[in-house]
């Protein structure tokens, strides 16, 4: 048993978990790689000069990151639109993450409130969680603000507005994500953070961005939330 874990979880009253990595991976089916590259075709379009290093991003959320710095509004939104589109296809296809679901409905018996805190678009985490039979255990999906890529995590906004809608301080919710985003973000919003580390090589990332916690499988929460339901 990891007693820090338990030890972290005994202490907040509700759980934000990160979107793609914690819940399910979302371009398991669509791969990410393919979407950045249709992202790069929609700048074209639009007679973007596309830089190479922004020719080959294999990440949609970066693609879109880049392109909302220009400050170009129409060219951002048209890509904005277009991951939308692209993200609401890939959640048909997504994977649940091992014990992604069980952590969810374990908190909610246990009478944790359970948010998403996404960079991915609210649409596509809500029909994600529609199709898996589990939006009735998920409340607030905060997801990325439509054409505001500098609003996307590591910014601590979208944390502190599912904080708020819950009506909880900041040190009583405790946030699982998967990416350094997610931890910087927290440490930011003065939320507790669980980093999941699903490749070996984020261990030490984490720990060296002071993740108050590391796990490698979402089964470790699942088992503390559990056996808080047994009492």
């Amino acid at each position: 048993m990891n007693t820090e874990l338990d030890r972290l979880l005994a202490g907040v009253g509700a759980l934000l978990l990160d979107f793609d990595g914690p819940v399910c991976s979302v371009f398991a089916g669509y791969p990410a790689p393919q979407v950045a590259a249709e992202l790069v075709e929609v700048l074209r379009k639009h007679s973007v000069d596309v830089p190479p290093d922004l020719a080959g991003e294999p990440d949609p959320l970066e693609v879109l990151r880049r392109v909302g710095a220009t400050g170009d509004q129409d060219v951002t939104r048209a890509v904005e639109d277009a991951l939308c589109a692209a993200e609401r296809r890939a959640v048909e296809t997504a994977e649940p993450t091992p014990y992604g679901r069980e952590v969810i409905v374990a908190a909610r018996q246990a009478g944790m409130p359970v948010a998403v805190v996404s960079n991915n678009s609210a649409d596509a985490v809500g029909a994600y969680l529609a199709a898996h039979r589990l939006a009735s255990c998920v409340s607030p999906v905060v997801g990325r603000a439509y054409s505001a890529p500098d609003n996307m995590k590591p910014n601590p906004a979208p944390i502190l507005q599912a904080v708020r809608f819950l009506g909880k301080r900041p040190r009583r919710c405790v946030l699982i994500g998967d990416s350094l985003s997610d931890i910087e973000g927290s440490r930011a919003a003065g939320v507790q953070v669980i980093g999941y580390a699903n490749r070996p090589t984020k261990v030490d990332e984490f720990q060296a961005a002071r993740a108050d916690v590391v796990i490698k499988s979402m089964v470790e929460i699942a088992e503390v939330l559990i056996k808080r339901i047994g009492g």
